[in-house]
């Protein structure tokens, strides 16, 4: 007889790192793993598979996982005719993106939790995403999906085969770029302006909501990579419409209730045109992305707020998404306690009640201020939200903004503290390589406008967790870590982030040791992952002999895609080490690229804002002088003030500086004039007289 502490059931899952995985461990379902267990035994059963694919965050697959897969007579039947296999998107993108594709083609749709049939050989013959346990209006149950699927095997198995193998056919057609005529060594011919790049932003423009910003209508996600190139344009041509779709974005977003008022950082998405009403899951890649979209749009309008967001996002990092060996953990629930959003909503009596001790008034305005209410704003609670901006609320009072921000502060952190008392939605606490590369870059560029060194810090633990914890013996890059267990070999878009965000840390604190590790994984990648014939980046190292189709990834989706992320570090990289294979291997990817940039830019907004950089010829600053030392830092604040969203900054001491240039070429030759700290502006490596003073410096940028 089972203990009430002790699980009826245990599957192998119970032997996986993934939180999302171990969330299943004690399900009916007997769940492989991927792997060569369960495709052995597929093959030798003569069975199909059932594929799983979800992620710990994602709220329909507890649903799913809730009403079917602990549903004692549904597992039997799965159990009895299928190899059932549960797969973390997260860890494993390449089987996602492949069989997500097959999804798409049989339903026109995809989404998560991702329900995939396959032929022993791994071939997919049918497929959807949530499925209710039993027939709910136009959905089947899923019960008896298994029932009619495992009947269909039985008795029209040729049938199926045959419909998988067309299937995969056409994922294999889909997954082969055009020929752009680039053949080895080849031209990257045709050559690329900025009407490429006008086209897109007025795509966006056409499509920009201008009362509430965001692109489209409901659900809204946070669009960093479109304002990204807005941002990179209006720098280009001065058009204010551009930097309006910024800050009008960029405002909504922060004041909206997709924007965590008491602890900081940004759920998922807005499931309304208002971002109000989030689904309040937590994702460490959208609030990497989003940081420096706002540190960049603080540069440009000088807009504090946009600081104050971005120092939000990073402390709410530092402070629950760190972990104790200093990597950052991957996301944040929307439930707790069974319910989506309850650690984050309020009544308006308990808002009264709690803030009531620090004076009279105190509870009146900062329910004016957050819109907090007695019928509230989500489902008779508030979600905290601000309608407009303090300067015109202070206005409103006929009240000092600094004051008004000073009580708003002491009530935000005393409803903190209350909060933190709650039940906290679960921490997916695996670490992931491409993500961190992505905090990474946040957390140096937040130290580089900001000067606090904690985010430098931040980044520096980060940064030396992974490249310690997530390499094999022999310098192989891993995809995931949790537990003390890293495992999967990295994809081309861990290589990707992860040199970003090196490079980035390189040019906060100017360790070598960042940019040369940087180098070293860029090597690997394009040795790995670079498709020599016709150009562009392999998702896959085409190792593994279980993924039926080596695609490419084109579209820059809820992050930027492997392709666009390997461009920005190529273009880099070779900006600052000279390296021109580089240079030439991400103008191939732009040629393999050539019918998305031109005809789908919606899809490749961060492979535009890669372009940007290209053509604009990135400026290559060096900085003579002890990075440590008070004029040496005023240059480089010079720099770090500055939006300039295509540049390369290198800075080293005179003396270390001749053996940096060794290895750095845009150190190369560079002495300081008259003993003093000396700055370097450069194009193509060739540089505008020398200067010694940040205003001499700042007149050069």
């Amino acid at each position: 007889m089972t203990s009430p502490t002790q699980p009826t059931h245990t599957n192998r899952l119970a032997d996986e790192t993934s939180p999302y995985l171990l969330q299943h461990a004690h399900n009916p379902v007997d769940w492989f793993g991927w792997g060569a267990e369960a495709i052995e035994k597929a093959r030798a059963e003569s069975k199909p598979i059932f594929l799983s694919i979800g992620y710990s965050a994602c709220h329909w697959c507890h649903v799913m996982e809730r009403e079917s897969f602990e549903n004692e007579a549904i597992a039997e039947a799965i159990n009895e005719h299928f190899i059932a296999i549960k797969v973390d998107r997260e860890e494993r993108p390449d089987l996602d993106d492949l069989y997500m594709n097959a999804v798409q083609m049989l339903t026109g749709q995809g989404g998560w939790p991702m329900s995939v049939f396959l032929t022993p050989e791994l071939e997919p013959f049918f497929g959807g995403t949530y499925f209710p346990p039993e027939d709910r209006g136009r959905m089947p149950g899923f019960g008896r999906l298994v029932a009619s699927l495992a009947h269909a095997w039985q008795n029209d198995r040729a049938k199926i085969r045959e419909s998988a193998a067309q299937i995969s056919q056409a994922i294999r057609q889909s997954s082969e770029l055009p020929d752009t005529g680039v053949g080895v060594g080849g031209e990257a011919e045709p050559q690329f302006n900025d009407t490429h790049l006008t086209r897109a932003t007025r795509a966006l423009a056409g499509r920009f909501d201008a009362a509430e910003g965001g692109f489209g209508s409901a659900p809204k996600f946070p669009p960093s990579m479109a304002l990204n190139l807005l941002m990179r344009e209006f720098d280009r041509s001065g058009e204010t419409q551009l930097i309006e779709m910024v800050t009008t974005t960029l405002d909504k977003m922060a004041r909206g209730g997709i924007y965590d008022h008491l602890g900081g950082g940004f759920a998922r998405y807005s499931t309304d045109d208002r971002w109000l009403v989030p689904h309040f899951e937590k994702m460490l890649y959208d609030n990497a992305l989003l940081v420096p979209v706002y540190l960049d749009a603080y540069l440009i309008t000088g807009n504090e707020l946009y600081e104050r967001t971005a120092c939000g996002v990073l402390d709410y990092i530092i402070r629950e998404m760190t972990l104790g060996d200093g990597g950052y953990a991957s996301a944040e629930d929307a439930d707790s306690e069974g319910v989506e959003g309850k650690f984050y909503v309020w009544d308006k009596d308990e808002v009264v009640e709690i803030l009531k001790g620090l004076g009279p008034n105190e509870a009146e305005l900062f329910c004016d201020f957050f819109d907090v209410t007695e019928a509230g704003n989500f489902e008779g609670q508030n979600i905290l939200n601000v309608t407009r901006s303090l300067e015109a609320f202070a206005q409103a009072r006929d009240a000092d903004p600094a004051s008004i921000a000073a009580r708003l502060e002491a009530a935000r952190v005393r409803l903190f503290d209350i909060r933190a008392s709650r039940v906290r939605p679960g921490r997916d606490d695996k670490v992931i390589t491409a993500w961190n590369g992505m905090m990474i870059s946040a957390m140096a560029r937040g130290a580089q406008v900001t000067g606090d060194v904690r985010y430098l810090q931040s980044a520096e633990g980060a940064a030396g967790f992974i490249l310690e914890n997530l390499r094999e013996a022999d310098g192989t890059l891993l995809r995931t870590w949790r537990a003390g267990r890293a495992h999967i070999r990295a994809f081309c878009e861990d290589h990707a982030h992860l040199i970003n965000g090196l490079i980035d840390l390189y040019e906060t604190s100017f360790d070598p040791t960042w940019l040369a590790a940087a180098r070293e994984l860029a090597e690997a990648m394009t040795e790995k992952f670079f498709d020599a014939e016709q150009g562009a980046f392999f998702t896959t190292d085409g190792r593994d002999a279980s993924v039926i189709v080596r695609r490419k990834e084109v579209y820059d989706g809820a992050t930027p895609s492997g392709n666009s992320a390997a461009v920005f570090a190529l273009l880099r990289l070779d900006a600052l080490l000279d390296r021109p294979e580089f240079k030439q291997m991400a103008a191939r990817t732009f040629a393999a690229m050539r019918p998305w940039i031109e005809r789908q830019s919606g899809a490749v907004h961060h492979l535009l804002c890669g372009l940007s950089f290209d053509i604009s010829s990135a400026r290559q600053i060096a900085i003579i002088g002890d990075a440590a030392e008070p004029a040496t830092r005023e240059l480089l604040r010079t720099v770090w003030s500055n939006y300039l969203p295509a540049r390369v900054l290198a800075c080293a001491s005179e003396d270390a500086a001749i053996h940096a240039g060794e290895k750095i070429a845009l150190l190369r030759d560079k002495t300081a004039q008259d003993d003093k700290p000396t700055a370097y502006v450069c194009r193509n490596y060739s540089c505008r007289q020398p200067v010694t003073t940040a205003q001499a410096l700042a007149d050069l940028l």
